[in-house]
């Protein structure tokens, strides 16, 4: 497997509401109006439940990601279903104080040799993008 792992990021807001917005994927519905509209052209369809969130992406099709594992307040895990590449993904949380949140964004992915130079830099690019919009999720509403 492969490993990307995002710049860390920081949060300004209690560990405790970033892991309560992030654990509960029903929570993210809000960040639709978040999205570029160059890349909304890209995005066919988004649903998101407690527990998944799914998007239909040109030329990727549909994702779904799947949390499999919580540990409060520091850790959210998901596996992506339907996925070309089977892929990983991690939330690291850290508190740094009473009022701000380190993160960092974990993806490991099985890309085959032949891939790998094609994938990578889009990969590493998704992943501290995701990074950046979870530094601007608002987390005190």
């Amino acid at each position: 497997m492969t490993s990307f792992e995002s710049k860390i990021t920081h949060i300004p807001a209690p560990i405790d509401k970033v892991y309560a917005k992030l654990s509960d994927l029903s929570n993210l519905e809000a960040l639709r109006g978040m999205i570029p509209a160059d890349k909304m052209a890209q995005i066919k369809d988004m649903r998101f439940d407690v527990d998944s969130c799914t998007v239909n992406v040109d030329p990727v099709g549909e994702l779904t990601f799947k949390i499999i594992d919580r540990e409060p307040p520091k850790t959210i895990k998901f596996t992506a279903d339907k996925s070309p590449l089977p892929l990983f993904l991690w939330i690291q949380l850290l508190p740094v104080d009473e009022n701000t949140t380190k993160t960092r964004i974990t993806v490991k992915a099985e890309i085959s040799m032949f891939l790998k130079p094609m994938v990578s830099k889009p990969l590493q690019t998704a992943v501290d993008r995701m990074a950046e919009v979870l530094s601007v999720i608002p987390y005190n509403l």
